[in-house]
C-alpha cells in the first residue's frame, strides 16, 4: 500500500506514501541549504519582546495552537519534534499529530482531554495492549469503561460517552475491526484507533473515519528498539487541547526521540513491506505445522504473527538462539514473547482468555533477518516445546 497517494496541505503537490516517508517534515531544509534534519537541544529560548511573547503564550492557552513566530519553551513544542509530527500527520493523512514520550502518555492525555469535557466514559474493545486495557480498567486517570464487542459499541453509548476506543489489529491476537462500520455506530463520539501494528503502510484509519490514530512510536515507527515515543495524529481542533494537556503534564518527547523518529519513518515502508514478507513466509511454515494448534495473522497482512503451541510455550521463548525473547516490537530484529506472562499479564486472567488471550499463545515480531534462518531457529525451539509438553 506504500504506493498509495496521501492528503497533503493544499500547496503541496499529492505524493506517495513512500516519497512522504522520505521527504514529510523536511521540506524546508534544501532552503536553509541543509541536507539532515538539525536536532535542536534547547529548552528555551531568547526573546527581546516579551508583549508578543505573552501575546503568543495567551494564543496557546485559549486554543492550543502552536506559537507562530520562535520557539518559547520546550514545554510548549521543539522544533525538531515537530518536524516528526508533520510527517506522521502527512502519513496518517491527518491535519495534525502531537508527540509524547510514550504510547501510554499519549493515551492519558487522549483520556484527560476527553474527562475535562466532563466525558469520563470509555467504550472499548478487548483485546488492547494490556497497559491500555490496565489504564481503562482500573480507573486511575477516573475514566469509567464498558468493555463489548463491535456489534455492542452503538448500545453501550451514553450521553457522557467521551471516547470509543480499539486497536485493529489487536495486540497480541491481531484480531481486526470494520473501523468505517465502528465509526459509524459511534455517531459523534470520537473513535481512536490504535494503528501501532498495522503502521500508515497498510492502513490508515482516519480514511475509514477514526477521529483520532494512535502510536506508540517505540515500535514501527522508530523502527530499531532505541527509542520510546508515542503518538496521536488527529484534527487540530483535538490536536490543540493534547498540546495543552501535553505542556499541562509534561510528557513532552525529547528532541533527540523526535529526530530518531523522523529519520525512522524515512525507512517506514521499506521496512514493513520486508519484515511482511518474512513474516508471510512464517505463517505458511506454522499454518502446516503440527506442533502449532492455531495461527492468528491478519487480512491485511504485516510483520506481527500469533501462535498457539500444542506443547509447552514456555519452551519455546527458552529455546530460541537467533530470535529475541523480549517485550516490545517493530524493530529490525525479529522478538518473540509470551502475552499471557509479560504484555497481557495485568489484565484480569479470565478478561485475558475471554479476549482470546491463552496460555498457549505467543506473539512473534518478525523482523528483517533470512526466513530461512528464523525458520530454523522457530523449528528448533518448537522441537523443545514438544519435549516439554508433559512437563506443561
Amino acid at each position: 500500500m506504500d504506493s498509495a497517494r496521501t492528503p497533503t496541505a493544499s500547496r503541496t503537490p499529492l505524493r506517495a506514501l513512500a516519497t512522504e516517508a522520505v521527504h514529510a517534515g523536511r521540506d524546508d531544509l534544501a532552503r536553509q541549504g541543509l541536507h539532515a534534519p538539525p536536532i535542536d537541544l534547547s529548552t528555551t529560548y531568547p526573546s527581546y519582546d516579551s508583549r508578543d511573547e505573552a501575546a503568543r503564550i495567551d494564543a496557546f492557552a485559549t486554543t492550543g495552537a502552536e506559537p507562530d513566530g520562535p520557539p518559547v519553551y520546550g514545554r510548549l513544542g521543539n522544533p525538531t519534534v515537530a518536524r516528526f509530527e508533520t510527517a506522521l500527520a502527512r502519513l496518517e493523512g491527518t491535519e495534525a499529530a502531537v508527540a509524547f514520550a510514550s504510547g501510554m502518555a499519549a493515551l492519558t492525555a487522549v483520556l484527560l482531554v476527553r474527562a475535562s469535557l466532563g466525558l469520563r466514559h470509555v467504550v472499548a474493545v478487548r483485546p488492547l495492549y494490556g497497559c491500555s486495557d490496565h489504564l481503562l480498567d482500573t480507573g486511575l486517570l477516573g475514566t469509567e469503561v464498558t468493555w463489548t464487542d463491535p456489534a455492542g459499541v452503538a448500545d453501550a453509548l451514553r450521553p457522557d460517552t467521551g471516547l470509543v476506543l480499539v486497536e485493529s489489529p489487536a495486540n497480541p491476537t491481531l484480531a481486526e475491526i470494520d473501523l468505517r462500520a465502528l465509526a459509524h455506530s459511534c455517531g459523534s463520539v470520537p473513535l481512536l484507533a490504535d494503528n501501532t501494528f498495522a503502521t500508515p503502510v497498510l492502513q490508515r484509519p482516519a480514511e475509514l473515519g477514526a477521529r483520532l490514530v494512535l502510536h506508540s512510536a517505540t515500535k514501527y515507527l522508530g523502527g530499531h528498539g532505541d527509542v520510546m515515543a508515542g503518538v496521536v495524529a488527529c484534527d487540530e481542533e483535538f490536536a490543540g487541547r493534547l498540546r495543552q494537556i501535553r505542556f499541562a503534564t509534561g510528557g513532552v518527547l525529547h528532541p533527540l526521540a523526535g529526530y530518531l523518529l523522523l529519520r525512522g519513518l524515512a525507512t517506514l515502508p521499506v521496512r514493513v513491506r520486508a519484515a511482511s514478507e518474512n513474516a508471510a513466509a512464517l505463517v505458511r511454515r506454522l499454518a502446516a505445522d503440527p506442533r502449532v494448534t492455531r495461527v492468528h495473522y491478519p487480512r491485511i497482512g504485516g510483520a506481527m504473527i500469533g501462535f498457539e503451541v500444542a506443547g509447552d510455550p514456555h519452551e519455546v521463548i527458552a529455546g530460541v538462539r537467533l530470535i529475541t525473547p523480549a517485550v516490545s516490537l517493530g524493530s529490525v530484529d525479529t522478538l518473540i514473547q509470551h502475552p499471557a506472562s509479560i504484555s497481557h499479564r495485568i489484565v484480569d486472567a479470565d478478561d485475558r482468555r475471554n479476549a482470546g488471550v491463552g496460555d498457549r499463545l505467543l506473539r512473534l515480531s518478525v523482523g528483517l533477518e533470512d526466513a530461512e534462518d528464523l525458520w530454523s531457529d522457530l523449528d528448533a525451539a518448537l522441537d523443545c516445546s514438544v519435549r516439554g509438553a508433559e512437563l506443561y
